[in-house]
């Protein structure tokens, strides 16, 4: 794998940046925090994603919503370009990646994306739901981490050595032998249980079988017995639907007596309705008769009517005469006290220009005053001849609305007089219904006679009925007893095949258990004296060749980095141990210097290790070394010539604001950081 160009868009320091990688050594040179290690961030981001426990916050510029990053990688030949966004609402999340190999560019998931990564770097499989730790152990590991693993608990770094070599599986291999030896053991003894019954389970099914067969006899006979209390419900049942039959006759009949009597009671209401109304038509056809009707009186109330419409007529018209001249007048007040008003202000005529007159102007306002009052002594006789008026229209409409309503009584009684024929003829019409209604009362009342005889006739049958019922009651019950014996009968049955089937069953089961026992019995014994002793053989071998080559690796590059007279190695949990003249130094009284070159020593052994153990992972060609002088002195920085030409890989990103490194190396990339903005040196 090679690095060709990066582009950072919004992500920590910078804006927009282009980055290009070419190959051989480069040196990200720059002062502190000018954004050189964001580089390497924002290429692991590029790659695998958010980490877990990583904040998106930690890689997106505070100020803005959205950020991308942009990698272009070359793989055995193979251009890849991938590109992953992070997008700012409550907390900062990946939102969009893609990939692009050999110009064909597909959207993914981010865990899609990740599996599609780590299998393009040959990665093992198990790595697919792990962090990446193969990439920080092997490209880039920030100088901190590798410390922190130098400082850790022994038996946690142990475990993170054989996690990232896969010597893991090795004590998962023994973990499950020995869970699985358990397992085989209990099931030994589980089945060793099971067989133990075998004998006793045959007895018991030749038992059983013997019932079985009791039970079938005794199920033909009860049958039989059901049969026959079966026919003899049934015949009971007949004979009692026929008396069912006739009581519903009879409450059909006391039905239809039921109807006749509310007919019964209903016409005679009518004819007692029919005589309350005659009597009433012969009151009023009496009243009508005292009264006496004058037509001529109509058309004398009709004319008078007439008469003072017109006079209200001829009144209304000199009433709006009147208020017309009284609204006349008012204008003309309205007008003269304008021109009163506008001519006590002017003094100088608008028309010829001169001035005016002192007496001319009292002439005139007097003369305006003079005709004011005159109209309002008129207006004030003109509004009393109007009140008159009023109270003279008044009175022609109270005339006219009383002579109206009269006029409306003569009409309504000229229509009571005329409807008495019509009385009379609506009394003989309901004399002739209340005798038609009479006869029907007789005709029915006979016919409730003769349904009532039929009704004491089938009385007897209710009688029958209720003795019946008590015969089918005991013949159900007699015949539920049967049922039931027969259920009970065929569930003892069913219960007994469904033993005997399980008995069958269990004995096959087993036998077959039977003779699986020997075999895991011969498994168990493989698995603990023979295949158990092989894992631990190998895994012994493994961590031991491991660990030497290690060791050897570490020495090597750690004495490379100091002057002093230093033996180096690793023990047996892959802590790294210095000794000087046959004592060992403890971690912490060793110089700044000392401890970067014991962290630096480790990583690089650590890569060399590794990219020789899986040998077929995509990321041999490259190593990304973040401030690995970190405490240097002059002679330290001297021999990191020696060490990054003895690398010996493709491609070498080392970051580090020493300006003697720029020695070191083929390539040299500057960083400059203004106003919270890092952007590359042109």
């Amino acid at each position: 794998m090679l690095i060709k160009k990066i582009t950072l868009k919004n992500i920590r320091s910078y804006l927009d940046e282009e980055i290009t990688f070419p190959e051989g050594s480069i040196l990200l040179s720059g002062d502190i925090g000018s954004g050189k290690t964001s580089v390497l961030l924002g290429i692991e981001f590029a790659l695998f994603g958010l980490q877990p426990g990583q904040k998106g916050n930690s890689l997106l510029r505070n100020d803005v919503k959205e950020g991308s990053v942009k990698i272009l990688f070359e793989i055995n030949g193979k251009e890849i370009e991938i590109e992953r966004t992070l997008k700012k609402t409550k907390t900062v999340t990946q939102d969009y990646c893609s990939i692009t190999i050999d110009g064909q560019r597909n959207e993914l998931a981010v865990t899609q994306l990740k599996n599609v990564v780590l299998d393009l770097l040959n990665y093992p499989k198990d790595f697919l739901k792990k962090q990446n730790l193969l990439y920080r152990f092997t490209v880039y590991t920030p100088q901190e981490e590798m410390k922190q693993i130098i400082l850790q608990d022994p038996d946690i770094r142990i475990n993170t050595i054989r996690h990232i070599f896969g010597i893991d599986k090795y004590k998962n291999i023994l973990e499950n032998i020995s869970i699985l030896s358990s397992k085989l053991r209990e099931e030994r003894k589980l089945k060793e249980g099971m067989i133990s019954n075998l004998e006793n389970d045959k007895s018991i099914l030749e038992i059983k079988e013997n019932e079985i067969e009791t039970k079938y006899y005794n199920l033909s006979s009860i049958q039989k017995e059901l049969f026959l209390k079966t026919e003899q419900r049934k015949k009971l049942q007949e004979e009692q639907d026929e008396n069912s039959k006739k009581i519903e006759e009879k409450k059909k009949l006391e039905q239809e007596v039921e109807k006749i009597n509310i007919m019964i009671f209903s016409k005679n209401q009518s004819i007692l309705d029919n005589n309350k109304l005659i009597n009433e038509l012969n009151q009023q056809i009496k009243d009508l008769s005292t009264l006496v009707f004058d037509e001529s009186k109509i058309m004398v109330l009709e004319k008078e009517i007439q008469s003072n419409k017109n006079k209200q007529m001829l009144l209304n018209e000199e009433n709006i005469k009147i208020t017309s001249n009284i609204n006349s007048l008012i204008i003309k007040n309205e007008e003269s006290q304008k021109i009163r008003e506008k001519l006590s202000h002017i003094e100088i005529c608008p028309t010829c220009l001169q001035d005016v007159n002192s007496v001319y102007k009292t002439n005139v306002i007097n003369k305006a005053d003079s005709d004011i009052n005159e109209n309002n002594k008129t207006i004030k006789n003109l509004k009393i001849e109007k009140e008159k008026l009023m109270e003279i229209i008044k009175t022609l409409s109270l005339e006219t609305s009383e002579k109206e309503s009269q006029i409306s009584d003569l009409k309504v009684l000229r229509v009571k007089l005329q409807n008495i024929e019509e009385k009379r003829k609506r009394i003989s019409d309901l004399e002739k219904a209340s005798n038609f209604l009479k006869r029907d009362i007789d005709m029915l009342g006979n016919n409730n006679e003769v349904l009532k005889k039929s009704i004491l006739n089938l009385k007897k049958y209710e009688i029958l009925f209720s003795g019946k019922s008590k015969e089918i009651d005991a013949a159900m019950k007699e015949e539920r007893s049967a049922e039931i014996k027969v259920a009970e009968l065929k569930k003892e049955i069913d219960i007994s095949t469904k033993q005997v089937d399980e008995i069958k069953e269990r004995i096959k089961k087993t036998e077959e258990i039977k003779k699986s026992l020997h075999y895991l019995m011969e498994l168990e014994s493989w698995l603990s004296e023979k295949f158990s002793p092989m894992i631990s053989f190998i895994e012994k071998n493994v961590m031991f060749k491991l660990k030497k080559d290690f060791s050897e690796l570490f020495n090597k590059w750690f004495c490379m980095l100091v002057s002093e007279n230093f033996i180096a190695r690793i023990d047996e949990n892959f802590t790294p141990i210095i000794e000087q003249q046959d004592y060992e130094i403890p971690y912490e009284y060793l110089s700044g210097g000392e401890r970067t070159a014991v962290a630096l020593a480790y990583r690089l052994s650590l890569n060399q290790i590794i990219n020789s153990v899986l040998s077929e992972i995509n990321t041999r060609e490259i190593v990304i070394l973040d401030e690995p002088t970190d405490g240097f002195s002059e002679q330290q920085l001297d021999k990191m010539r020696e060490v990054l030409q003895q690398l010996n890989v493709k491609q070498l990103l080392l970051v580090s604001h020493e300006q003697k490194i720029e020695s070191f190396v083929e390539n040299i990339i500057r960083f400059k950081k203004e106003n919270g903005v890092s952007r590359i040196e042109k």
